[in-house]
């Protein structure tokens, strides 16, 4: 993997530089400025009612968490892939695979010996839901990729283990969603990765929370919240074809992720913003999307 030299401490930070690397630092200036466009304008988004399915059990520093694994039909479905096909690109650390799922908000419950709970509703693409039924493989890929990604939402840290309600198809109530009704031109949130690592020792870094959006057509943008951080100094940054490696020695923060597409290493760029303290890395696809 090529390891990037990080750009100017700040976005709006003038240097001199060779005409490829001013070329990208351009685009990682207007497509920050696009996304902050797009998050603060809003984008249009429509109401839906997710279909109970069913409930694990769970627990978290807090308590007791239940995640209701809901569904929709107006959850776009994953790609169509077989389980060998999913299970070989799995142990191969590919991720060309990616379960689009609407993360609801915390609401808090009372379990059934009267204990305070909290619960949260997962909805997936009801086809695709009613083909996880039959699979136990899809179902603890599912719980797997739904219990990350709430981690990233809400700064939580959820135990792995988790146990099937058999008799409960949910917790407490299933409340409505927002769901963006179209895509953002030109930006594409890509939503959820597959992660590397499991349940984080005590002590050990932190995994920043992480989002992925397509500048069509040929551009990939990561944005990392880096919160604790007030500059790029010791930070390092390893990409790969298909993989994003960040951390560096005392580092708070330490991210492993496979990305869904294949970019270029050696073209790509970064730059960390000390304002908003967040690394955006532009990384240039090798081949553009379907």
């Amino acid at each position: 993997m090529a390891d990037l030299k990080l750009l100017v401490p700040e976005l709006n930070e003038a240097e001199e530089m060779g005409a490829d690397t001013a070329r990208f630092q351009e685009l990682l200036l207007q497509a920050s400025k696009e996304l902050q466009q797009a998050q603060t304008s809003g984008p249009e988004s429509t109401q839906i009612q997710p279909q109970p399915g069913f409930c694990v059990k769970t627990n978290s520093s807090e308590g007791k968490v239940f995640i209701n694994i809901c569904h929709s039909p107006s959850i776009p479905p994953p790609a169509d892939m077989t389980e060998d096909q999913l299970l070989q690109m799995l142990e191969e650390d590919q991720a060309g695979f990616r379960i689009p799922m609407s993360l609801g908000e915390p609401h808090a419950e009372l379990d059934a010996k009267g204990q305070g709970c909290t619960a949260y509703d997962v909805a997936v693409n009801s086809d695709f839901y009613r083909r996880m039924q039959n699979s136990d493989f899809l179902r603890e890929l599912v719980v797997t990729i739904a219990r990350e990604g709430l981690e990233d939402k809400y700064s939580l840290q959820l135990d792995p283990e988790w146990r099937l309600l058999r008799n409960r198809p949910f917790m407490g109530s299933i409340s409505q969603q927002n769901i963006r009704s179209r895509q953002r031109p030109p930006i594409q949130e890509l939503g959820n990765v597959f992660t590397a690592g499991s349940l984080r020792p005590e002590g050990s870094p932190e995994k920043p929370h992480l989002s992925l959006w397509l500048e069509a057509p040929d551009l990939l943008l990561a944005e990392i919240d880096l919160p604790k951080l007030d500059a790029a100094r010791g930070l390092s940054l390893e990409v790969g074809e298909n993989r994003l490696v960040l951390g560096g020695p005392q580092q708070p923060y330490h991210l492993d992720v496979y990305i869904p597409l294949r970019v270029s290493s050696e073209e790509s760029r970064a730059a960390f913003h000390r304002k908003r303290r967040q690394l955006m890395v532009a990384l240039p696809l090798l081949s553009a999307p379907s």
